[in-house]
């Protein structure tokens, strides 16, 4: 039986615009096309937390590809980091992640992935 490699994904990552904002504020997005149920765990640049139940996976050429989860998962918008394990190289909404609690990075919450939908962040206008 060949051996599976599991691929350790922790995704700790504020940006200086979310520390500005409230943790549960959900930027406002166009959707772009389908939902696809997979991303391939290599193109994510970045991941962006906005509360219990929507993250933002950043891929190369700034692309957006929002999840929203089926279910809050509690105290993700907190700790705003979790683990993700898997076979594949891929982000699917079939997977599930567990955040990851501090101090000592203990394991949280375990919640399912949603569809990935593309989106284009609406930009604020300055005042």
């Amino acid at each position: 039986m060949p051996k599976l490699a599991f691929f350790l994904t922790a995704l700790a990552l504020a940006t200086t615009a979310q520390a500005k904002a409230p943790r549960d504020e959900v930027p406002a997005a166009t959707p772009i096309g389908k939902p696809i149920s997979c991303i391939n765990i290599s193109d994510v640049r970045e991941t962006r937390v906005h509360g219990d139940q929507v993250i933002d996976f950043v891929v190369w050429g700034n692309k957006v590809y929002r999840n929203t989860l089926p279910y809050a998962c509690p105290s993700l918008g907190f700790e705003e980091r979790f683990l993700h394990k898997t076979s594949t190289n891929n982000y699917c909404s079939v997977d599930t992640i567990t955040v990851l609690q501090s101090p000592g990075l203990s394991h949280g919450a375990t919640c399912g992935l949603g569809e990935f939908q593309q989106v284009e962040l609406v930009k604020e206008a300055k005042k």
